[in-house]
C-alpha cells in the first residue's frame, strides 16, 4: 500500500486516529479513503457532513509527499498499524496512533515489555531503585519503554544501556527536535545499542506541552506492565498510571515514606487500589507469571507433568502454555467452552496440584 497515503490520513484535519481506523475498515485501506468523494466518505461511522467539509484531503498529500522525503533522507522507519512490527499491545488500544516513526533496531513486540515512569525531578532513592530493578531484569529478556524526559525517565534508558537491557524512548515531538536537548546523546546511544526511539509527530512538530499526555498513552499501551518509581501527586507519571489502567495493563508502584513529596503519587497509587505494590522484580516476576531465562525445568520434566493430566486438563493446560502472557480466565472460558463452574474448579484442581499458578485479576501462568 501507498506510504503516501498512509502518510496523509495522519494529516487530514479533523480526523484522529479511532476516525481514521473506522474509515480504513469500512473503505479497505487508506488509498481509497482517497479515491472517494465527500459525499462517499460519510457512510463510515462517525464522519459526519460538517467535518468532512472542514477536512482537506488535497493538503494532507501534500503534507505527506514533502514528509515522506523527510523520513527516506534520514533512514526513518514508518511503522503503519496494520504492519507486523508496529507494537501488537498498542494496537489492541482504541486510541493507538495510525502509525509511528521508529528509529530504532530494537523489537517491538518482544515477549515481554514494560514502561518505566517517574518525576522529572527524581532522587538519589528513585535513581537507586530504578538501577536495582534494571540491573535484576537482565535475566528477564525484557524491553523497557520510557518518554525520555529528564530525572526517572532519564535514569531507566540509562540503566538498561547499563546492564544491556533493550530501551525505546518515545518523543512527544517530531525527530528535528530533541527534547531535552541534553538526552541527545543518550537517545543516540540508544539507537546503537539495540533500542531505540518512536514518535507518533511529524517533522516540525514542537514538543508542546498538549503532546505529552498524548506520547503516554503510548507508553502505556506499548507495555504489558507499566512500573511508577518515584513520582509527586500531580503529573506525567500518574497520568500514564492512569491510562495503563484503562487499557487494562497492569500497574505497579515503589511505596515511598510518608510525607516525601516525590512518593506521595506512588502512595496514592496504591493506596487507591490503582497499582500493585512493588519492592523487587521477584514481586513484578511473580505477578506476571514470568520464569527467567533458565526455569530449571527439563523437557523431560515438563513433559511428565503433562501426561499426567486428564482430557479437561491438558486442554486448560495447552492453552495457558501457548500464551506468551498470563490468560485471564473468561478468555479460558471461551477458548474451552466449559461452563465456568466446571472450568473454576478444574482450574483450582490444578492449581493445588502445581500444575499451574493463579495471578492478580484471576488470570493464570504455567507454574
Amino acid at each position: 500500500m501507498s506510504l503516501q497515503h498512509h502518510l496523509a490520513l495522519t494529516f487530514v484535519n479533523n480526523i484522529g486516529p479511532v476516525l481514521g481506523r473506522s474509515m480504513i475498515d469500512y473503505f479497505g485501506g487508506a488509498e481509497q479513503v482517497f479515491k472517494l468523494s465527500k459525499t462517499a466518505l460519510q457512510q463510515a461511522r462517525g464522519i459526519g457532513v460538517k467535518r468532512l467539509e472542514q477536512s482537506d484531503f488535497d493538503e494532507a498529500l501534500r503534507r505527506a509527499e514533502k514528509e515522506m522525503a523527510y523520513v527516506e533522507a534520514n533512514n526513518i522507519d514508518v511503522l503503519f498499524y496494520t504492519d507486523a512490527r508496529y507494537p501488537k499491545r498498542l494496537r489492541n488500544c482504541n486510541d493507538a496512533p495510525l502509525l509511528l516513526y521508529a528509529k530504532n533496531s530494537a523489537n517491538l513486540n518482544n515477549q515481554r515489555v514494560i514502561s518505566m515512569v517517574g518525576t522529572r525531578k527524581a532522587t538519589d532513592y528513585g535513581r537507586n531503585i530504578c538501577r536495582q530493578l534494571i540491573e535484576e531484569l537482565q535475566e528477564y529478556n525484557v524491553l523497557v519503554v520510557s518518554g525520555l524526559a529528564l530525572g526517572i525517565d532519564t535514569a531507566a534508558h540509562r540503566d538498561s544501556l547499563k546492564f544491556n537491557v533493550p530501551t525505546v524512548g518515545v518523543l512527544g515531538h517530531g525527530y528535528d527536535k530533541m527534547y531535552p536537548a541534553a538526552n541527545r546523546e543518550l537517545a543516540r546511544k540508544m539507537q546503537e545499542n539495540g533500542g531505540g526511539l518512536l514518535t507518533e509527530y511529524p517533522s516540525g512538530t514542537l514538543p508542546a506541552r498538549e503532546n505529552f499526555p498524548a506520547r503516554n498513552r503510548i507508553v502505556a499501551g506499548m507495555a504489558d506492565a507499566t512500573i511508577v518509581v518515584e513520582a509527586g501527586i500531580k503529573g506525567g507519571a500518574l497520568i500514564t498510571a492512569e491510562i495503563a489502567n484503562s487499557y487494562n495493563r497492569d500497574v505497579f508502584a515503589f511505596p515511598g515514606r510518608l510525607g516525601d513529596e516525590y512518593s506521595e503519587g506512588c502512595n496514592f497509587l496504591i493506596r487507591n487500589n490503582k497499582a500493585q505494590l512493588l519492592t523487587c522484580v521477584a514481586d513484578l516476576a511473580y505477578s506476571m507469571g514470568w520464569e527467567k531465562h533458565d526455569t530449571g525445568k527439563s523437557a523431560t520434566e515438563q513433559l511428565t507433568l503433562a501426561i499426567d493430566l486428564s482430557a479437561d486438563e491438558r486442554l486448560i493446560y495447552d492453552l495457558i502454555k501457548a500464551q506468551s502472557a498470563p490468560i485471564a480466565i473468561d478468555d479460558l472460558t471461551i477458548k474451552t467452552n466449559m461452563p465456568v463452574s466446571q472450568l473454576a474448579m478444574t482450574l483450582l484442581d490444578m492449581e493445588l496440584s502445581g500444575y499451574i499458578r493463579s495471578l492478580p485479576g484471576k488470570a493464570y501462568c504455567i507454574s
